[in-house]
């Protein structure tokens, strides 16, 4: 913060007790360095990461076993290399607002198939690095990875909210702007178009036929934004690790608020997202550790994993529920939350049912920043942090936050515990770096975390920030290991 005066804010907090809730005894509290709004350190773009990445992962490659693959995970905004800290952050709300808009509609909507317009090695692990991406609607991380034989390398979005693996390609009837060259599938000797009417071709929700009986897929976004070309099959290289025959959209007409990113690597739940046609060789597992966006990538990088090595020994695990209507989506049993060391009144495992037509739940999403959770949970919440964070000095609300505070000139103050209670008895404490954010250069921090009106609540990334979080669909678990991304 401004100025060099070390103040720390305690006022009462040892002796506090709460009795308007009902609870003599004294309350949790942990300490939060204030840290302020900064801009993410810039990545170095000038060499693939297979490449440029043995030098960071050494260490890592060196302790898991040889067919185990760190792939290094960066954050969307280190690309903006003209915008300020504040400049970044309005953006990052107004992407997460449409992302959250995205993500709603298509829970909501009954699942369909459709048809698309009438356009004319084996391996055991691996796991990469990754970055943010696309900035609309469509994902935060990326990772940059080969594509095709010889493999050109590109920024592809991770994405657990889609299933669909596909990246711009030539020849382009209509293209965003990407980072790299725009990839060629004829210079490729492992591309092959995939025939409709194939088996493959039928797993699409959105299908058509094309010339020479080409499969045509399409994949629209909750903002506008879609993908429409040839659905085919290629080799994927990451970190020299190959992956062949992945099926995955070229696209030649692809329209929205894409940038930077070649494409998307979906990393859903259903039967045409990476993790799924890659079940055989990794089991059906991969993990990620997202670290905050302003951390140095060099000294604790995020990263992904696949494989039997993404399943750490100190994870703790709830169960992934299954919506009937939509295979997309992780879904969690959210039971209830506590803060300041006492369960908050008012929610329940009931306040997130997902009832039997697929209305409700909660979903774990590595695309969704802030966390949003049904209004009147949302409520119960805020109230109850308000109620116990009484030596912060309140300020007026920012953008989607309601309850945020004045911490200018300070560099420690201590704030109520906060643990999500999830099926099974499995807690998670967060860090409360995780839900108390910088929203400005000037000392203003908010409560982050926002209601929604919609049946669905969102675990975002904020407040996934430090934990390796598990995706074991074939044990149908999802886990948290705090400080996974060491």
């Amino acid at each position: 913060m401004k100025g060099t005066q070390t103040k720390t804010l305690f006022p009462f907090f040892l002796c506090l007790t709460f009795l308007s809730g009902g609870f003599s005894k004294p309350l949790d509290f942990q300490t939060l360095v204030l840290t302020p709004l900064s801009k993410p350190p810039t990545p170095n773009l000038d060499l693939p990461w297979s490449h440029s990445e043995a030098s960071t992962l050494t260490t890592a490659t060196e302790t898991t076993p040889q067919n185990t693959l760190h792939l290094r995970l960066e954050h969307v905004d280190s690309l903006a290399s003209n915008s300020t800290p504040d400049q970044l952050f309005h953006l990052r709300l107004q992407r997460d607002a449409l992302r959250v808009k995205a993500l709603t509609t298509l829970a909501e909507q009954p699942h369909h198939r459709g048809s698309a317009r009438n356009t004319t090695a084996h391996v055991k692990d691996f796991s990469s690095s990754v970055i943010s991406g696309l900035p609309q609607g469509s994902g935060e991380y990326f990772t940059r990875l080969g594509v095709g034989t010889p493999p050109k390398y590109s920024y592809m979005v991770l994405d657990t909210g889609s299933d669909i693996v596909w990246l711009q390609c030539a020849p382009c009837r209509k293209c965003y702007s990407q980072t790299d060259p725009v990839f060629d599938p004829s210079k490729s000797r492992s591309f092959s178009t995939v025939a409709c009417g194939s088996p493959l071709c039928r797993r699409l929700d959105v299908s058509g036929c094309g010339r020479q009986k080409s499969c045509l897929y399409q994949v629209s976004y909750g903002d506008g934004s879609f993908t429409v070309g040839e659905f085919s099959t290629e080799t994927l290289t990451f970190r020299g690790t190959t992956v062949g025959r992945v099926a995955l959209g070229c696209g030649h007409d692809n329209e929205g608020l894409f940038v930077g990113a070649a494409g998307l690597l979906g990393l859903g739940k259903g039967k045409l997202s990476f993790p799924s046609q890659t079940g055989r060789q990794f089991g059906r597992k991969f993990s990620y550790c997202l670290v905050d966006r302003t951390s140095s990538a060099a000294a604790k990088p995020s990263s992904v994993i696949f494989g039997e090595s993404a399943v750490p020994r100190s994870a703790i695990f709830t169960p992934m529920l299954a919506n009937p209507r939509l295979d997309t989506f992780y879904y969690v049993g959210l039971t209830g939350i506590s803060v300041g060391g006492a369960r908050v009144r008012g929610i329940t495992a009931s306040s997130f049912r997902l009832d039997a037509a697929g209305n409700g739940g909660v979903i774990v999403d590595s695309g969704t920043s802030v966390t949003r959770l049904v209004r009147p949970a949302y409520e119960a919440l805020r109230n109850a942090f308000r109620a116990r964070a009484v030596g912060l000095k309140p300020a007026a609300g920012f953008s989607l936050f309601d309850t945020c505070y004045n911490l200018a000139g300070l560099n420690v103050v201590k704030v109520p515990t906060l643990v999500l209670h999830f099926g099974r008895g499995s807690d998670v404490s967060l860090p409360a770096a995780n839900y108390l954010i910088p929203v400005s250069t000037d000392g203003i921090f908010c409560f982050a975390f926002a209601g929604t009106t919609s049946g669905l609540s969102i675990i975002g990334n904020i407040q996934q920030q430090g934990f390796r979080v598990v995706f074991d669909a074939a044990a149908s678990r999802v886990g948290f290991a705090p400080h996974g991304c060491a």
